[in-house]
């Protein structure tokens, strides 16, 4: 590429809410803001977590000259150690956040890795690049946006942001910076649009904080609350309501104990000593001495909240006169998964507070107020929203446009795509390659699409299994066939449909046997026809089917 334009490449969080990670490139040398992941929907079977497409950056490894981490939220630190398997570069990020991806890093095993960790106000430079790191407000403490000095312009990334006038640690956004930055000239500001449909500002976590305090002085019984592992600064509010209504605190849900443990070992989370208690000890305590933070706010089948919900957790059992206090918003896809944990929260007789009822959460993203703010700050010259699924990013342009930008100044564009700036002009200029990649167990990648479909029509239609054993040579019938049904039919209830499918099967090796047709796969492949064919006829369902052919002697 030309020398002297600059490649701003997002390959996660355009078109979708998580895995948030944009490259920037100027001739061979790039630099990484965030790496995140996504939690699978329900298209996606038996996926654990969701991570971007890795192929450009692993093609171009010996390019990168720093990964820049604006907080520790999964959605922007739960891919780096994936990354980091393939990529030597430096990583640089605030104390908190730091200790969060360490403890990720040593949970994956990667041996070798450089950690930076910086304050705000912090500048540095990394080939042609010089970049800065100023404090926003978020959920989650440590947060910070990025300024990235180019040869062509300086760009600003605002992280995930809003404007907190009263906020949990006393730290607001630093306006002052952005103002700064504005005056001396952006040529590009990159700018999270999670909440540009929504009109206003973003109240403040001091409302939480109120309602909570409100919630656990009227609760005589047990509290559950449940929220994001990572949301630190709601974890800090339930203690400090624990501790002034002289309540226990017990964690539960590993990634809620991993964040608990190591916020208070850097002094990010503080309680007075002798406020957690192991789970063991909850039954020495009343009720109402009692606070359960756990996780599970987006109805997750293996989260701590979904398990009480389903009377599978070993050590909390929920009845009458618990409270359980939800405090999160679902993520756009868990509405079902989140309304179903708390049916069956309800079903065994606890009183579930959410968002809908009560102030217990608040978003960590700038409504459109917060967002104009941020546009008139920075007085930008070309402006792409990034963090957003399409119409977020639509209406995020709009608000842009409505401040003043030009119109053909604003670029709207999908995972991949390469915004390209000189100092004067910007263009969308190709794409690279991008995508999902999928992580199950300890496989990364090695579930794709067709897996994935697989996994849907099992889902959907179940399984018919045929094992049919033939003598070698011959290939006369020695055995069988043998017929499993699997998510289909129930076989003993449907003995004519069963009977049916071995006459198509009879049928089948009669006529390979007549035409001396010997290949096995031929013969799969006229079983697996015959059968999809009566099925459907029969059922209106096609089932994945399987036949299997074992040669005997």
């Amino acid at each position: 590429m030309a020398k002297s334009r600059l490649q701003i490449i997002p390959l996660g969080g355009l078109g979708e809410v998580g895995k948030n990670m944009t490259v920037f490139r100027y001739g061979d040398e790039i630099i990484v803001i965030d790496a995140g992941m996504a939690f699978p929907d329900e298209t996606m079977p038996g996926v654990d977590i969701v991570i971007p497409d890795f192929s450009y950056l692993i093609e171009n490894r010996d390019k990168i000259k720093a990964i820049l981490i604006t907080h520790g939220h999964e959605d922007h630190i739960g891919s780096l150690a994936y990354l980091l398997r393939d990529v030597s570069a430096p990583v640089y990020a605030t104390r908190l956040t730091c200790g969060l991806i360490e403890g990720k890093l040593k949970e994956q095993k990667i041996g070798k890795y450089n950690l930076n960790v910086v304050k705000t106000g912090d500048e540095f430079r990394r080939g042609s690049f010089r970049f800065g790191f100023f404090h926003v407000c978020h959920s989650i403490p440590d947060s910070c946006g990025v300024y990235v000095r180019t040869p062509v312009g300086t760009v600003v990334h605002t992280g995930d942001f809003k404007f907190d006038h009263s906020p949990v640690d006393g730290e607001q956004t630093d306006m002052h910076k952005l103002a700064e930055l504005g005056r001396n000239g952006v040529l590009v500001l990159c700018a999270d649009s999670t909440n540009a449909q929504n009109p206003g500002y973003t109240l403040s976590e001091a409302v939480v904080s109120k309602s909570l305090r409100d919630a656990f002085h009227e609760v005589r019984g047990r509290i559950i609350l449940a929220t994001f592992a990572s949301n630190v600064s709601r974890v800090q509010m339930a203690i400090d309501a624990a501790v002034e209504n002289k309540r226990k605190v017990c964690v539960f849900g590993r990634s809620m104990v991993n964040v608990v443990g190591i916020a208070l070992e850097m002094g990010y989370l503080k309680a007075p000593e002798g406020t957690f208690i192991e789970p063991e000890e909850l039954n020495h305590y009343r009720d109402d001495r009692i606070c359960i933070l756990t996780t599970g706010s987006q109805g997750e089948p293996m989260a701590g909240l979904s398990r009480m919900a389903d009377g599978s957790h070993r050590q909390v059992q929920i009845h009458a006169g618990d409270t359980v206090i939800i405090s999160a918003s679902p993520i756009p896809g868990n509405e079902t998964s989140v309304g179903r944990t708390i049916d069956n929260l309800m079903r065994l007789g606890a009183k579930v507070i959410t968002s809908r009822t009560s102030r217990v959460h608040v978003s960590g993203h700038g409504s459109q107020e917060d967002l104009k703010t941020m546009l008139s700050l920075v007085r930008p010259k070309f402006f792409v929203p990034v963090h957003g699924e399409y119409r977020m990013l639509r209406s995020h342009a709009e608000l842009a446009e409505s401040l003043g930008v030009p119109k053909q100044n604003i670029l709207i564009g999908d995972n991949g795509t390469v915004f390209e700036f000189t100092n004067r002009s910007g263009k969308i200029n190709g794409k690279v390659q991008s995508g999902a990649v999928f992580v199950d167990g300890l496989g990364v990648g090695d579930v794709g699409n067709i897996v994935i479909r697989d996994r849907q029509q099992l889902a959907q239609d179940g399984v018919f299994i045929v094992v049919i054993a033939l003598e070698k040579g011959s290939n006369q019938v020695a055995a069988g066939p043998d017929i499993v049904s699997r998510g289909f039919v129930y076989v003993r209830d449907s003995e004519e449909l069963m009977s049916g499918a071995r006459s198509r099967i009879e049928n089948v090796l009669e006529r390979c046997n007549t035409g001396n047709v010997t290949e096995w796969n031929a013969i799969k492949t006229q079983i697996r026809d015959a059968l999809g064919r009566y099925f459907f006829e029969k059922t209106k369902r096609r089932p994945m089917i399987l036949p299997i052919i074992q040669e005997v002697r």
